[in-house]
């Protein structure tokens, strides 16, 4: 006996949605739409983010990383009301060349922080991707067991085409953990090489993960960064590898006596850390503290918060002149002349500039 063929179906046919409970009425089904699409006012935030809220938190970022005029202005209100409830925590930046095992690092540390009873929030700026802006690694996907930590809050962001690869708006990110509750704050830079720069202003403490045998021991390129370093941490010192990770770190430490002396009184030091196995992680947190008892003695950390404030009021205004330039409608007619009468050679980059600046 024939088969009866099937009715043909597209491929982009969709099927009918579930259809709601008969005790949900048609009135019920609209009010939670309408409280999903209604945005929380200021107030309603910022009480939700000083009582721990993280869905608060959450959608404070949000705003704060938003690009919208009217998202900014409701930024700024949160960020004002938060600000007396901030600078309560350690801020620590970590970074270190891709494959140096950063994720596997904070995930450990951060672990062994909620074990003391802190309260970690985890800036991870992500690589955006040249094609869509979005971030790449996800985070949240490489630090499984963290991100189920109740102690825990962990915000990937795209580091998109800010400076050095630092997500816009982390100063401001920080601020809103810190009146959350968090503590402890750490940022993980993309650790492409010029992130350094940006996250070193903004953070209290600043380490560098390196791999023994990686053949970067002493490469000048690298002094910037070992410069900047308050520690030294030689990563994935297990197994084999453990007799090269001992080496690097007479290395290092010859080549540390080699830098002056930081203002802060604070001599860096290196150490071995297997956050695989999670050995190591002790001494890490114990560096950061003396640093800190240190720091607090000296005076150098509230001077260094404040000269980093200072540097990222500096930053914003040359960033929004810089924006409002090139936003201009009078600019925006005429660069692309401009452009091309430097081109063909009718004038020089210098006067082209003067012109425009002119406008």
């Amino acid at each position: 006996m024939a088969k009866k063929n099937k009715p043909y179906t597209s491929a982009l046919h969709e099927n009918k949605g579930i259809k709601p409970p008969e005790m949900l009425s048609a009135n019920s089904a609209k009010t939670i739409r309408k409280n999903r699409q209604k945005q929380p006012s200021v107030t309603d935030l910022v009480s939700g983010i000083i009582a721990g809220n993280i869905t608060a938190l959450s959608r404070a970022i949000t705003l704060v990383e938003s690009t919208n005029t009217t998202h900014t202005q409701k930024a700024n209100a949160i960020i004002t009301a938060c600000l007396p409830y901030a600078n309560k925590s350690i801020r620590i930046g970590i970074t270190g060349v891709p494959g140096v095992g950063k994720s596997t690092f904070i995930e450990a540390f951060g672990s062994y922080l909620t074990q003391l009873d802190k309260k970690v929030a985890v800036l991870a700026v992500d690589p955006s991707s040249s094609l869509s802006r979005g971030s790449i690694l996800g985070d949240k996907t490489r630090m499984e067991d963290l991100v189920k930590d109740t102690n825990a809050f962990i915000r990937p962001s795209p580091s998109g085409s800010s400076l050095g690869g630092v997500a816009r708006k982390t100063r401001e990110t920080i601020i809103l953990c810190e009146a959350a509750g968090f503590n402890t704050i750490i940022i993980e830079t993309v650790g492409v090489g010029q992130s350094e720069t940006a996250v070193h202003s903004m953070v209290d403490f600043f380490l560098l993960l390196k791999l023994a045998g990686a053949g970067d021991e002493l490469q000048g390129i690298k002094r910037g960064i070992i410069e900047m370093a308050d520690a030294i941490v030689i990563n994935k010192a297990d197994g084999d590898n453990i007799k090269a990770a001992k080496t690097a770190k007479l290395e290092f430490n010859r080549a540390l006596h080699l830098y002056p002396s930081k203002n802060s009184g604070w001599s860096p030091k290196v150490t071995l850390c297997s956050a695989l196995k999670q050995e190591g992680i002790t001494d890490v947190w114990q560096m950061i503290t003396a640093y800190v008892d240190t720091t607090n003695a000296s005076h150098y950390f509230e001077a260094n918060r404040n000269s980093q404030n200072k540097f990222w009021l500096l930053q914003t205004i040359e960033d929004r002149l810089k924006s409002n330039f090139y936003n201009a409608d009078k600019v925006k007619a005429e660069l692309q002349t401009q452009i091309k009468l430097v081109e063909t050679g009718k004038t020089t980059p210098f006067a082209a500039a003067e012109y425009l600046l002119a406008l």
